[in-house]
């Protein structure tokens, strides 16, 4: 009995020092973004690196098991840049830095945030293209990356987010063809006004399509029967 007493309460110290281990990298991986950008509003004054776990933080939520699930700093008047280490909170689902003053480059590691399912950074001053690694989110719903001044082409991974409901590139310097297959045939032109895209081709109409159809077959009908009276009168 002593013994699994013993197992039971090792087992508790163990599952506890493996969620402040998380709960320290993840703090970590915060701390990282906090003191790469300038804070007026003191939005972040509580992020305090030195306690156990971010779960305490202003402006961030965690699960039952005290990990990173979202991150709300809209509207804060942040300016600064993004952080490679952001990639590293695993499990969240919510990044929302938008209508700030972020500058800088989209980092490549946000591809690593596989549960994430809003990315919004609207309304800030980044630059450079679009990451081709965000095509690895596959259960991202609404991706937000309009009014900045990103560059480059739209990554083609990114149709392969077939979870993907709402996209805004909208406002930005992107170039060159607007991709139509995948989870980008039923997104809206609007989506990409204001850059410097190619029309995607046009799709001819089901209508167009079965009148030709119609025709070619009467014609061929026509034909059929002309032929067939010829052989009768010869």
């Amino acid at each position: 009995m002593e013994r699994l007493i013993s197992v039971c309460l090792w087992l508790i110290l163990a599952l506890n020092l493996v969620s402040r281990v998380a709960g320290n990298a993840e703090g970590d991986a915060l701390n990282a973004f906090r003191i790469n950008v300038f804070d007026p509003n003191k939005a972040l004054q509580s992020w305090d690196p030195t306690l156990a776990n971010p779960c305490t933080w202003r402006n961030i939520t965690c699960n039952v098991d005290n990990s990173v699930t979202r991150v709300d700093l809209g509207n804060a008047n942040l300016s600064g840049q993004l952080v490679p280490e952001l990639g590293q909170l695993a499990n969240l689902q919510y990044l929302e830095l938008y209508s700030n003053n972020i500058s800088g480059t989209i980092p490549e590691e946000l591809g690593n945030l596989t549960s994430l399912v809003s990315l919004d950074l609207y309304l800030n001053a980044l630059t450079g293209p679009i990451p081709t690694t965000l095509g690895k989110l596959t259960k991202l719903r609404y991706l937000r990356l309009n009014n900045n001044s990103l560059t480059g082409q739209i990554p083609m991974s990114l149709t392969t987010i077939m979870s993907l409901q709402v996209l805004d590139v909208s406002n930005n310097q992107l170039v060159g063809d607007i991709p139509v297959n995948g989870s980008f045939s039923h997104l809206q032109p609007i989506s990409f006004s204001n850059n410097r895209l190619n029309n995607p081709p046009p799709i001819p109409s089901t209508a167009a399509t079965s009148s030709g159809d119609t025709a070619i077959g009467a014609i061929v009908g026509a034909v059929v029967l002309f032929s067939a009276s010829a052989i009768i009168f010869a």
